[in-house]
């Protein structure tokens, strides 16, 4: 078993009014696993944990992410959506065969985007990049896409084509490690100054060759994207952090939220990430100033 600790010291930065998760997911009773896909999380993390998550970290809403345990059944995000309408948004896992029906009943159940997981249990990969854009698209959806960064260079002429809005998740998620000065982060930047594309913190720990607590080496990438386009930068928990499988590899929700939102160059950019970024992104309303 293991055990999620949502108490303790509060983090050292205060969350802006309107704080919005852009990555998590919630698991829910009588949602099985399905083939093709990892297993669920160890204890099986419920919406009342994520509650408690909120109140601690100081998060007012929050976009749950279809996990690959449930491949392209969004019956589970779904469910949890109708229990959370006012304060959050979907994104799901749709691909090229997905009626027409289905993708008007995920709108209608919240969704506002899909994903693209080019990873080892991944639902959709890139393959069907195309394919989703065009489904995206057409119904005013953002993509989130996860793949090796250290491979953006091979994708960058398909990703510069995407119509839809699009945001590189986890931090680029370049695994075979990455220079803040290098080709890739050039590119990534090409990418985002290009208008459609953002750029995520979260999960920082998935991806760091030279791991926690300070995870420099993914700091130093996402330190000169904060610089560069503060403007399109998002943040989220990455709640339940899958990978852990015994308590003692939670991770201090807290502690970490202080590390990763201390790249952001100034208060500025930060709010910018927190709040404005993802309510455009995302299609929440804006927060009354």
């Amino acid at each position: 078993m293991i055990e999620r600790r949502f108490t303790g010291l509060a983090p050292e930065i205060k969350l802006p009014a309107g704080t919005i998760d852009t990555h998590l997911h919630v698991y829910l009773s009588g949602f099985p696993a399905l083939p093709g896909g990892p297993d669920l999380p160890v204890g099986l993390p419920e919406l009342k944990e994520y509650r408690q998550l909120m109140d601690w970290l100081g998060i007012d809403r929050f976009v749950i992410t279809q996990g690959n345990a449930h491949q392209t059944d969004n019956a589970n995000l779904l469910a949890a959506l109708k229990e959370t309408r006012d304060a959050a948004r979907g994104v799901a896992a749709i691909d090229g065969e997905t009626s027409d029906a289905e993708l008007e009943m995920l709108k209608d159940g919240g969704v506002v985007g899909t994903r693209i997981v080019d990873l080892p249990g991944g639902a959709v990969g890139l393959n069907q990049l195309e394919e989703v854009d065009a489904r995206a698209f057409a119904a005013g959806w953002m993509i989130a896409i996860q793949f090796d960064g250290s491979d953006i260079s091979d994708h960058v002429d398909r990703l510069a084509q995407l119509r839809s809005r699009w945001v590189l998740d986890h931090h680029g998620k370049f695994l075979r490690g990455v220079a803040p000065g290098g080709t890739d982060v050039a590119v990534l930047k090409r990418l985002v100054d290009g208008g459609r594309c953002w750029f995520k913190f979260a999960g920082c720990y998935e991806s760091s060759i030279e791991g926690g607590p300070n995870y420099s080496d993914v700091a130093k990438v996402s330190k000169a994207m904060a610089a560069h386009a503060p403007e399109r930068i998002v943040w989220g928990t990455n709640f339940p952090h899958n990978s852990a499988t015994k308590t003692s590899d939670y991770p201090n929700d807290a502690a970490l939220l202080d590390t990763v939102l201390n790249w952001f160059p100034d208060d500025r950019a930060r709010h910018l990430a927190l709040v404005e970024n993802a309510e455009e992104l995302y299609g929440f309303q804006p927060v009354a100033t």
